[in-house]
């Protein structure tokens, strides 16, 4: 800082690269083979890795796809997760600039709800929006859930997950490592979800497209009132996690890419 109060080139130098890491520490993501135009930033399941959706670059000309990564899950494990949405958005809002150009959110499952509040965390703060908000296989709020979920003893804990979302991979049960590390990320996502207060605010503005399996509830989709924007909703075969289905990604992908290029 000079004598004037104004930042002199280190500070901006310095400022410029604490932006950066914490940028870092919240996302990841390949570098595009291709020129892109817009970020997609990604926020998994409950329980998953962002990184999932990483992928699907190939998938979606012209769009960088990041994936948005929570304290307490990997890598970021030795951080304290977060036990509020509410927290976990306002930090989210203020240490990342989404904005440096078009960019939308895609989330599945819990990571709706979180793709949804930090929309609304944006426009709280009057920056810039998504260009699109894409949420897939999550009930639209106030969400009704269990308040103790994440309280449960770890194979009851495992029980209810598999009952409601489908069976884990084997090596989850196999593994007495893996498993502990699952149930770790599980309860803590658990207790996200469970401690969501919903508190009513105007629509967006912003475009919703709501997906779910065709073997899901169907009322997964019924996301229209919180838009005042255009609004689409599509149901692609396949259980909670239909995307992993070859057939069922081509298919979301395609949908993917018709919300975020609607004129295309």
């Amino acid at each position: 800082m000079n004598g004037t109060g104004d930042p002199t080139g280190a500070d901006q130098v310095a400022a410029a690269a604490m932006t950066a890491e914490l940028r870092d520490r919240w996302l990841s993501g390949r570098k595009p083979r291709t020129e892109t135009a817009l970020d997609l930033y990604c926020f998994a399941h409950a329980g998953g890795s962002a990184g999932e959706f990483v992928r699907w670059g190939s998938g979606l000309p012209g769009v960088r796809v990041w994936a948005v990564r929570l304290p307490g899950r990997a890598p970021r494990q030795d951080e304290a997760p977060y036990k509020r949405i509410g927290d976990l958005v306002t930090d989210l809002v203020e240490q990342v600039d989404f904005g440096r150009r078009e960019f939308a959110f895609f989330g599945h499952s819990l990571g709706a709800l979180i793709a949804f509040e930090t929309t609304r965390a944006l426009r709280r703060a009057g920056l810039r929006p998504p260009r699109a908000l894409l949420l897939s296989s999550m009930q639209p709020p106030p969400v009704r859930t269990s308040r103790n979920i994440h309280l449960l003893p770890d194979d009851e804990l495992l029980e209810q997950v598999e009952s409601r979302w489908g069976a884990l991979p084997m090596a989850v049960h196999e593994e007495p490592d893996l498993k502990r590390l699952a149930l770790r990320y599980l309860r803590a996502d658990a207790e996200l979800a469970e401690s969501h207060e919903y508190l009513l605010e105007d629509p967006l503005d912003t475009p919703i497209t709501a997906f779910a399996g065709d073997e899901e509830d169907p009322g997964q989709l019924d996301w229209g009132s919180h838009t005042r924007g255009a609004f689409a909703a599509h149901r692609v075969p396949g259980g909670h996690f239909y995307f992993r289905d070859p057939k069922s990604q081509a298919e979301l992908l395609r949908l993917v890419g018709a919300a975020l290029n609607p004129e295309s």
